[in-house]
């Protein structure tokens, strides 16, 4: 028992190392695996030669399907590049499964001493996050190292050569199994490295140990293909072309096995390096000859898994893709999509509410409730998904993004709200009381309203351009709006002196009205501030004092 728990966490532990790895590479170096991957690879050796460095960088197949069907969701690369970087990872886990076979022994204490003195010393800087890939390569080293030492008693076990026993060469039992030890190591590269040590620890035969590995690789597309169970269409068909493509080796594979294992075993090689050799040039070639074909697979995952039409107003978020949070450039990208939707969806609101103000709809409609509740969806959506990235891995500029975003999400949602109200205003006025706006009162709030809506716009542009002309403008936009809506509110008292009837009975409602799209201004140019900063709105003080009067 203990020999078996003993194999079990150093599993674990292999496990744990390529995690790290992987994590630690993203947070560094994601947003330039993000421009690599994102770049527009019609060429086909490119992308294929992405898929394999992006894959060797990582240390996993599936961290870059992840990122693949990430953008492939999004719409930042098609399917069919998409379909060629993923045969490049399948090749870039089999070249990495060969250097962690190496006698490294010596490598592993001196990665684990250097990271932890940088990860522990300079935790908030690069240094520090390379620190702690440093110690999750030593810990994949060291892993392998206890794989190797558990394993050799369990050769004595009878339980485990019956076990093994059962395993008779039957290449799709033997694949099934190596599928199940892929998915739960969350990793074919693990299920891999562990299959090897098996067979050069003679647990397992050759014929085994090649199904098994054959068996890893199909094991790895199904693990992604469930990962992508919750995005889009179009990325889960990338993971599914990929599936595809493992079982296309399979039944390819099947009626050659024979005579292969064969001629293998008479190379007199020990089995380990048989068996990783077998992995690498298996994948190579598979992958090779495969690259062909993804425009004709793009065509048949396509028809496989047709992408359904969204119902119009659907409430949720379509971007925040939970598998980017490790990557927080690509996270931040996703929470910056939804927040302008957000965004879209109050420029809508506020479309309608002119439309109110005219007279040309009369009532708040089931179509601006959903809308404000989507609003309202979308915010929570955000919130969430910002509050799940890990903030201490954060560069400077990553960490003023999130605070913006959050901060646009907020007053989005806080202006839907306001919106809102003010329709239900106008239409207790319109319905209730009988009464409407006059003639010059309606034209002075439609005047407001596009200046409202111009304003809304531009904070947009300025959220996402961070440009700081464009903010400069905006925040003159902003005191062109304050000094309009006194000059209004003056205008509006002198028709109540005047004694204009419409005037007096829709004086509370159009002084709300006036007050309510201030407020609304202000949230709209708030971006303008974290774009600015303190220093350079204060600059423009004095200019707004000498506007004012």
């Amino acid at each position: 028992m203990l020999t078996l728990l003993n194999l079990l966490s150093a599993v674990a532990l292999l496990i744990w190392g390529t995690h790290i790895v992987r994590t630690g590479i993203l947070r560094v170096y994601g947003t330039a695996l993000r421009r690599l991957l994102g770049q527009n690879m019609n060429k086909r050796p490119l992308a294929f030669i992405a898929g394999i460095l992006v894959t060797a960088v990582v240390q996993s197949s599936n961290a870059t399907a992840m990122l693949t069907t990430s953008f492939v969701g999004q719409g930042l690369m098609g399917l069919v590049p998409a379909l060629t970087i993923m045969l490049g990872a399948d090749v870039g886990t089999a070249l990495m499964s060969r250097v962690l076979t190496l006698d490294l022994s010596w490598l592993s204490p001196m990665l684990i001493f250097l990271g932890v003195i940088f990860f522990l010393s300079r935790k908030q800087t690069r240094a520090g996050q390379l620190g702690r890939v440093s110690i999750g390569l030593g810990l994949i080293i060291l892993a392998l190292q206890l794989i190797v030492e558990a394993a050799t008693p369990i050769t004595h076990a009878q339980g485990v050569k019956v076990l093994f026993a059962s395993l008779t060469g039957d290449i799709l039992l033997d694949a099934l199994v190596g599928a199940m030890f892929a998915m739960v190591s969350y990793s074919s590269l693990a299920a891999v490295l562990l299959t090897a040590t098996l067979a050069e620890a003679g647990v397992i035969s050759l014929p085994v140990a090649i199904g098994l590995v054959i068996g890893a690789n199909i094991g790895s597309g199904l693990l992604a293909f469930i990962s992508t169970n919750m995005q889009n269409t179009p990325g889960r068909q990338v993971a599914l072309g990929s599936l595809l493509y493992k079982l296309i080796g399979l039944l390819v594979v099947i009626p050659v096995l024979s005579p292969l294992v064969h001629w293998i075993d008479a190379l007199n090689y020990d089995a380990q390096t048989m068996v990783i050799g077998f992995h690498v040039c298996y994948n190579t070639l598979r992958c090779l000859l495969l690259l062909p074909t993804t425009g004709p697979m793009a065509r048949l995952c396509k028809a496989l898994l047709q992408a359904r039409a969204e119902p119009q107003g659907q409430k949720g978020p379509k971007h925040l893709d939970p598998a980017a949070l490790d990557t927080p450039s690509l996270a931040l990208a996703n929470a910056t999509r939804e927040t302008l939707r957000i965004g879209d969806i109050v420029e809508h609101m506020l479309e309608q509410m002119l439309n109110v103000l005219r007279g040309k709809q009369t009532a708040v409609t089931q179509e601006l409730r959903a809308l404000g509740d989507e609003a309202e969806a979308l915010y929570s959506a955000v919130k969430l998904y910002l509050a799940k990235m890990p903030r201490e891995d954060l560069g400077e500029r990553d960490s003023q993004r999130w605070a913006e975003t959050i901060e646009l999400a907020v007053n989005l949602n806080l202006a839907s709200d306001l919106i809102e109200r003010m329709l239900r205003k106008v239409q207790q006025q319109k319905t209730s009381q009988r009464r409407s706006f006059s003639e010059v009162g309606l034209e002075e709030l439609a005047g407001l309203h596009t200046q409202l809506m111009a304003n809304l716009r531009l904070g947009l542009n300025v959220y996402l351009s961070a440009d700081p002309e464009s903010a400069r403008q905006l925040l003159k936009e902003k005191r062109r709006f304050r000094a309009q809506e006194r000059r209004l509110t003056h205008t509006h008292v002198s028709r109540l002196q005047r004694g204009v009837l419409q005037s007096l009975e829709t004086s509370s409602l159009h002084l709300e009205l006036i007050a309510d799209m201030k407020r609304l201004n202000s949230l709209f140019c708030a971006s303008a501030y974290a774009v600015l900063g303190a220093s350079d709105t204060g600059a423009l003080l004095p200019e707004a004092a000498h506007e004012a009067p």
